[in-house]
């Protein structure tokens, strides 16, 4: 492999069997992921984690925070600063219940992997550390699901900031997956006052780097990544501040990416539609090009 993207050696497999009618496609879950951002000297960087080689997907694959949608953050109202509901469902593609677990789920995920928590006491700030006892045993009991995120935030009388996130792509996980995912990718600049540290038990390091960086780390081999993780890179590259990112993604078009495959002249050839830079050419035999 040329680059550093993420290819399962059971995927051609998958693939002439969704292809051949035996194999029936997941629904895919709710999920969200977010790209952190700062200034630096050397321009913004992007907060990367490198999930852990024993992990069953993606395992060693440089990602975001994120995770799935927690079903009980549909219905319970929280307290909200930024964009309507209205607004976000509008922007996201769903009904109002669904945009709030979706916007609760990034806001959550980076705060579970990341200890950042884009929400304040009121709708104009963000709380300061969160590396307290009593803080730590509230992310636990996030991890572990025994407190949702509307209870959490309800308990410490805070404010969810939707203003301080940028919906930035969209991508479903490709149908011959036993694990899918439909994600909704954000953008957020890390709040002032806060900074972040490697709480997930899924990822063995986490760093800051450019995005230029990174991408040239994919390019040479050097960093794997999964293809939407390297194309939201990619879309981030050309700001030359954090903030710019943030005030493009109102702009972005979230038309959902889903790979597709097909069978061609004796090989599986696998593409994302949009992005050509990913498609693979896989012989009948399993081997991948």
């Amino acid at each position: 492999m040329g680059n550093g993207q993420w290819f399962p050696a059971e995927w051609p497999e998958r693939i002439r069997a969704l292809a051949e009618g035996t194999l029936t496609p997941v629904t895919p879950r709710r999920a969200a992921t977010v790209m952190l951002v700062k200034d630096s000297e050397a321009g913004p960087v992007v907060h990367m984690l490198r999930r852990r080689a024993s992990m069953a997907f993606a395992g060693g694959a440089y990602a975001y925070p994120g995770g799935g949608v927690d079903p009980r953050d549909d219905e319970h109202q929280i307290r909200w600063a930024g964009p309507t509901r209205a607004w976000w469902a509008q922007r996201l593609g769903v009904d109002e219940t669904s945009a709030q677990a979706v916007v609760c789920a990034a806001v959550r995920e980076t705060y579970e992997e990341a200890g950042v928590l884009l929400a304040g006491p009121s709708p104009d700030t963000v709380v300061g550390d969160t590396t307290g006892d009593d803080w730590e045993a509230d992310r636990a009991a996030l991890v572990a699901r025994d407190l949702s995120f509307a209870e959490f935030l309800d308990r410490r009388g805070l404010v969810l900031r939707s203003d301080l996130l940028g919906a930035w792509a969209r991508w479903i996980t490709p149908e011959f997956e036993s694990r899918r995912y439909d994600t909704w990718f954000f953008v957020a600049v890390l709040p002032e006052g806060q900074r972040t540290r490697n709480a997930s038990t899924e990822a063995d390091r986490t760093v800051w780097i450019r995005p230029a960086d990174a991408a040239a780390g994919y390019d040479k081999g050097e960093l794997l990544m999964m293809p939407p993780t390297i194309a939201t890179l990619r879309g981030i590259v050309e700001y030359g501040r954090a903030a710019d990112a943030l005030a493009a993604a109102p702009a972005r078009d979230l038309t959902p990416v889903l790979a597709k495959a097909r069978l061609e002249e004796g090989e599986v050839v696998l593409s994302w539609p949009g992005h050509d830079e990913f498609t693979k050419h896989i012989p009948t035999g399993g081997a991948s090009a």
